[in-house]
């Protein structure tokens, strides 16, 4: 989402997503704009226009934060999005000022929460300039963008995320020795385990599971890594995948407050989940039943 280059490997239009009600991503049924004089002035001068189409929760992106995002933009008088990455299940972490530099759009987002979907208009002074970005921006085009806030991390809690991806990659490199390999192993555990941390708060939980697994083939008895693990498979309520990996946790540091606790909340989960099993199945056979009386 570059400034006046546009979006990076984003920009062939393509149908935007079909399901869900007004997600970012779906242009509107009407065009030109005619809804700008409504929209809220965010810029003071016009040039920056919000409408919100569904609000968020939480509290609202700071500066130099990192964004997961989906986003869409389109011209006046185009029903297909010039750029758009609606298309990706779980959108790439994008900073504040760094990925994401349409000085519009860092105008918007500062002004947006986890969960909200919003629509931006911007005009040519905080898009694309009067040059465009040819040939899918024309000259001085006044362009909107509909934005979904996926999810957010702060300026410090971005900025340590991508030290550790960087850190991670460096740390792939191939040992001389073999105390090498247990001082490179010893880094790599501890970022792969603060991965998994970072991405259970970002509400991905496969990618805390699969960050989890690998600190697990470096140490398959750290209580850390087989607790990441538990979490992420109880938020993908894989009950017995949790339940495995917090007992073997467990056994290893049997007082741990957090790890008793996930269990107990495993426990309760997966209560929940066998009572509302059983009411399914009940008002599956109740017909069966009264047709048998």
């Amino acid at each position: 989402m570059a400034g006046r280059g546009g979006a990076q490997g984003e920009a062939r239009p393509r149908p935007g997503p079909e399901s869900g009600p007004q997600p970012a991503g779906r242009a509107p049924a009407v065009f030109p704009f005619q809804w700008l004089a409504r929209a809220r002035d965010l810029s003071s001068d016009g040039g920056v226009r919000k409408e919100e189409l569904c609000p968020g929760s939480g509290q609202v992106v700071p500066p130099g934060a990192s964004l997961a995002v989906k986003y869409s933009g389109y011209l006046e008088h185009c029903d297909e999005p010039f750029c758009t990455n609606c298309y990706n299940k779980s959108p790439r972490l994008m900073k504040l000022g760094k990925d994401i530099t349409l000085l519009g759009l860092e105008i918007g987002l500062l002004t947006m929460k986890k969960g909200e979907v919003a629509r931006f208009v911007f005009t040519p002074d905080y898009a694309y300039g009067q040059q465009g970005c040819p040939p899918l921006i024309p000259p001085n085009a006044t362009v909107m963008f509909e934005v979904e806030v996926l999810d957010f991390l702060d300026s410090d809690e971005s900025d340590a995320f991508f030290e550790l991806t960087a850190a991670f990659s460096i740390l792939g490199r191939s040992p001389s020795t073999e105390a090498e390999q247990r001082q490179i192993d010893t880094s790599k555990l501890l970022v792969l385990l603060n991965l998994s941390l970072t991405y259970l708060k970002l509400e991905r939980p496969a990618q805390a599971l699969a960050y989890g697994e690998k600190a697990l083939e470096i140490d398959q008895r750290n209580a850390k890594a087989l607790f990441r693990c538990g979490q992420a498979c109880l938020c993908m309520t894989e009950y017995e995948k949790a339940r495995d990996f917090l007992i073997r946790a467990q056994h290893i540091q049997p007082f741990n407050h957090d790890i008793n606790n996930e269990l107990k909340k495993l426990a309760s989960c997966y209560r929940d989940y066998v009572e509302k099993e059983k009411e399914m199945c009940c008002r599956m056979f109740a017909p069966l039943n009264s047709l048998s009386g």
